[in-house]
Protein backbone atom coordinates (compact mmCIF):
# COMPACT_ATOMS: atom_id res chain seq x y z
CA UNK A 1 0.00 0.00 0.00
CA UNK A 2 2.10 3.24 -0.90
CA UNK A 3 1.02 5.55 2.13
CA UNK A 4 2.46 8.62 2.16
CA UNK A 5 1.55 9.70 5.34
CA UNK A 6 -0.96 8.46 8.66
CA UNK A 7 -3.63 10.42 11.32
CA UNK A 8 -5.09 9.28 13.73
CA UNK A 9 -8.24 12.15 13.82
CA UNK A 10 -10.46 11.88 17.16
CA UNK A 11 -13.39 14.22 18.61
CA UNK A 12 -13.53 15.36 21.28
CA UNK A 13 -16.04 17.79 23.38
CA UNK A 14 -12.96 19.30 25.61
CA UNK A 15 -11.06 20.60 23.25
CA UNK A 16 -8.84 22.96 25.04
CA UNK A 17 -8.27 20.56 27.38
CA UNK A 18 -7.38 18.19 25.15
CA UNK A 19 -5.22 20.55 23.07
CA UNK A 20 -3.41 21.47 26.63
CA UNK A 21 -2.59 18.35 27.35
CA UNK A 22 -1.00 16.58 24.16
CA UNK A 23 0.32 20.32 23.54
CA UNK A 24 2.00 21.11 26.95
CA UNK A 25 1.85 18.16 28.59
CA UNK A 26 3.29 15.87 26.34
CA UNK A 27 4.81 18.68 24.09
CA UNK A 28 3.72 17.46 20.82
CA UNK A 29 3.39 20.41 18.01
CA UNK A 30 0.75 21.29 16.06
CA UNK A 31 0.97 21.04 12.07
CA UNK A 32 -1.92 23.15 11.38
CA UNK A 33 -5.46 23.67 13.01
CA UNK A 34 -8.40 24.76 11.58
CA UNK A 35 -11.95 26.11 12.66
CA UNK A 36 -15.19 26.82 10.69
CA UNK A 37 -14.67 24.10 8.37
CA UNK A 38 -18.54 23.18 8.25
CA UNK A 39 -18.86 23.31 12.01
CA UNK A 40 -15.52 21.89 12.97
CA UNK A 41 -12.57 23.23 14.67
CA UNK A 42 -9.09 21.07 15.10
CA UNK A 43 -5.64 20.64 15.58
CA UNK A 44 -3.29 18.41 13.55
CA UNK A 45 -0.33 17.43 15.88
CA UNK A 46 2.89 15.95 14.04
CA UNK A 47 4.74 12.99 15.39
CA UNK A 48 7.11 14.35 15.01
CA UNK A 49 6.37 15.61 11.77
CA UNK A 50 3.31 15.49 9.21
CA UNK A 51 4.27 12.01 8.13
CA UNK A 52 1.95 10.93 11.16
CA UNK A 53 -0.35 12.78 12.57
CA UNK A 54 -2.90 12.97 15.49
CA UNK A 55 -5.92 15.06 14.90
CA UNK A 56 -8.44 16.32 17.77
CA UNK A 57 -11.79 17.71 16.17
CA UNK A 58 -14.59 19.19 18.03
CA UNK A 59 -18.16 20.11 16.18
CA UNK A 60 -20.29 22.99 17.21
CA UNK A 61 -23.11 21.09 17.90
CA UNK A 62 -21.04 18.99 20.30
CA UNK A 63 -18.62 16.10 19.53
CA UNK A 64 -18.72 13.10 22.25
CA UNK A 65 -16.47 10.64 22.43
CA UNK A 66 -16.71 8.57 25.34
CA UNK A 67 -13.35 6.65 26.14
CA UNK A 68 -13.27 3.28 25.33
CA UNK A 69 -11.99 0.17 27.41
CA UNK A 70 -8.55 0.98 29.70
CA UNK A 71 -6.40 -1.32 27.31
CA UNK A 72 -7.09 1.05 23.83
CA UNK A 73 -4.32 2.65 23.96
CA UNK A 74 -2.04 5.39 22.78
CA UNK A 75 1.58 4.71 23.18
CA UNK A 76 4.91 6.69 22.63
CA UNK A 77 7.95 5.60 22.45
CA UNK A 78 10.41 7.46 23.98
CA UNK A 79 13.62 5.99 24.17
CA UNK A 80 15.40 8.57 26.35
CA UNK A 81 14.37 7.69 29.83
CA UNK A 82 15.14 11.55 30.88
CA UNK A 83 12.96 12.73 28.35
CA UNK A 84 10.09 10.20 29.27
CA UNK A 85 11.09 11.92 33.73
CA UNK A 86 10.70 15.10 31.93
CA UNK A 87 6.98 14.57 30.17
CA UNK A 88 6.08 12.48 33.53
CA UNK A 89 6.91 15.49 35.74
CA UNK A 90 4.95 18.39 33.31
CA UNK A 91 1.90 16.07 33.36
CA UNK A 92 1.76 15.43 37.31
CA UNK A 93 2.36 19.67 37.64
CA UNK A 94 -0.52 19.88 35.39
CA UNK A 95 -2.05 17.44 37.95
CA UNK A 96 -2.45 14.72 35.90
CA UNK A 97 -1.18 11.05 37.76
CA UNK A 98 -0.63 8.22 36.67
CA UNK A 99 -3.02 5.16 36.24
CA UNK A 100 -2.12 1.54 36.70
CA UNK A 101 -2.44 -0.25 32.99
CA UNK A 102 -4.89 -2.72 32.10
CA UNK A 103 -2.13 -4.61 31.07
CA UNK A 104 0.54 -5.28 32.91
CA UNK A 105 2.94 -5.35 30.11
CA UNK A 106 2.65 -1.30 30.05
CA UNK A 107 4.31 -1.15 33.52
CA UNK A 108 7.80 -2.73 32.77
CA UNK A 109 8.98 0.22 31.09
CA UNK A 110 5.92 3.03 30.64
CA UNK A 111 3.98 4.96 32.39
CA UNK A 112 -0.07 5.05 32.02
CA UNK A 113 -2.29 8.57 31.89
CA UNK A 114 -5.11 9.32 31.33
CA UNK A 115 -6.00 12.41 28.85
CA UNK A 116 -8.77 14.78 29.99
CA UNK A 117 -11.42 12.59 28.23
CA UNK A 118 -10.29 9.48 29.89
CA UNK A 119 -8.56 7.89 26.70
CA UNK A 120 -5.16 6.44 28.07
CA UNK A 121 -1.49 7.17 27.03
CA UNK A 122 1.46 5.58 27.54
CA UNK A 123 5.05 6.75 27.66
CA UNK A 124 6.92 3.67 26.94
CA UNK A 125 10.94 4.16 27.90
CA UNK A 126 12.03 1.76 24.79
CA UNK A 127 12.82 2.52 21.05
CA UNK A 128 10.03 0.48 19.91
CA UNK A 129 9.66 -2.61 16.81
CA UNK A 130 12.46 -2.37 14.78
CA UNK A 131 12.22 -3.39 11.27
CA UNK A 132 13.71 -6.85 12.48
CA UNK A 133 11.14 -7.49 14.99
Amino acid sequence: MPVTQMRVARPTDRFDDVVRFYQEGLGLHPVTSFAGHQGYKGVVFGLPDVRYQLEFTQHEEGSPCPAPTKDNLLVFYIPDKQAQDTIVQRLHTMGYHSVPPENPYWEKSGVTFEDPDGWRIVLMNTTGLSSES
